[in-house]
């Protein structure tokens, strides 16, 4: 396997991280939906349009992690959207984190986390928050081995299927270090 290379994603990104954010999702999760649920979910969750606007967000910040020139992996992350009332102004949110089957369980993973990591808590602990597939076994373990728990859970649609989502939290603590 070709070594790996993470980097802050530019607006010149744009047309790579649509695209590979719609191939990771549906390589994981395209089993699960009947295809017209599958293809409006792209279209809105994945288009070029609104990862631009990700990309342009103040607030958000998106990683890519490229092998031999081509984009394997991706991460998003800004300030936490999702439904539960512990959620606060300047809690933190792991959006997406996504790599593509064969540069999973290598250790890009665990480098790109840990690079998100440190820039949500870039000024200081914060309470950080992962939405999760609740059937998504391995990402759960993952995240746990990180210091987060399950705090509640929502309904997430994708066309017009809902699928059981987790709401996971890690508290920030004083003694926490700066990334």
């Amino acid at each position: 396997m070709q070594p790996s290379v993470i980097r802050r994603a530019q607006l010149s990104d744009a047309a790579a991280l649509s695209e590979l954010g719609a191939r990771t999702f549906t390589e994981t999760f395209a089993h699960l939906y009947p295809p017209q649920d599958l293809s409006a979910f792209l279209d809105q969750a994945y288009s070029l349009e609104r990862t631009c606007a990700d990309l342009a967000h103040p607030g958000k910040a998106q990683w890519i992690v490229e092998a031999g020139g081509q984009a394997v992996g991706y991460a998003l992350a800004g300030p936490c959207e999702l439904p539960h009332p512990d959620v606060a102004a300047a809690s933190g949110e792991l959006k997406r984190f996504y790599l593509l089957k064969p540069w999973q369980g290598g250790g890009v993973g665990g480098r790109l986390f840990d690079e998100v990591m440190a820039w949500l808590e870039q000024d200081g602990p914060r309470d950080l928050w992962i939405g999760v597939w609740s059937e998504n076994y391995g990402a759960r373990r993952f995240y746990a081995r990180h210091g987060f728990e399950k705090v509640g859970e929502y309904g997430f649609r994708v066309g017009n299927t809902v699928d059981r989502e987790f709401i996971l939290r890690r508290v920030a603590h004083a003694g926490s270090t700066k990334g």
